[in-house]
């Protein structure tokens, strides 16, 4: 039997109930019906993450959370569209993967959040490239969604079948890329062993 297919998903806001979030419940849900998934959600928010150059923080959660992402055999990574490029936050979570950055080698999912009608196209296109430079391997088709506020209400139900199908699909189509390149490697390994 193999081994589960570990996901790491790691959101680009600290705004308490923001809609990266909201976004990234779905993919959540999505990896939580998969037999065989296992799911690690890190959360900036909730970690002490030093700026690069300066005396870490006290605390400093960031050999913890390369950790974390050097366990994962694929990573989605989301993030709202600030000012016409990515946050700030998803920003700060990549520096602090090392260099060797701990992403480096990994199928990489992009996911991103837009208040605006065009999306986060220039955000998503931005972090592609720098996820790119560090070696990570970027997959086509990133998600992004226009018109967020819209998308979900209140309680962070997404309002759109559609939208919804497609944020789900950043689980499916990293899913896929990781089954297809690590399966055929896995079953001749057990076909050798059963021998």
């Amino acid at each position: 039997m193999s081994d589960p297919i570990h996901i790491v998903t790691i959101g680009g806001s600290v705004r308490p109930g923001n809609m990266t979030g909201r976004a990234l419940a779905l993919v959540h849900a999505e990896l939580a019906g998969r037999a065989g998934v296992t799911l690690d959600a890190i959360d900036p928010a909730e970690l002490a993450l030093g700026l690069p150059g300066a005396t870490p923080p006290e605390g400093d959660a960031a050999p913890a959370m390369r950790d974390r992402v050097a366990k994962a055999d694929g990573v989605i990574l989301a993030s709202p569209e600030y000012h016409g490029s990515y946050s700030s936050v998803i920003k700060l979570v990549i520096d602090n993967l090392g260099y060797p950055s701990m992403l480096a080698g990994k199928p990489i999912a992009l996911l991103g959040v837009a208040a605006g009608a065009i999306g986060a196209i220039k955000a998503l296109e931005h972090l592609r490239s720098v996820a790119s430079h560090i070696g990570a391997i970027v997959l086509p088709g990133p998600v992004s969604v226009a018109n967020v506020h819209a998308v979900f209400d209140e309680e962070g139900r997404c309002a759109d079948e559609q939208t919804a199908a497609r944020i789900r699909g950043t689980a499916t189509k990293l899913l896929g890329y990781i089954e297809s390149t690590s399966c055929p490697e896995e079953c001749l390994e057990d076909t050798v062993r059963a021998d």
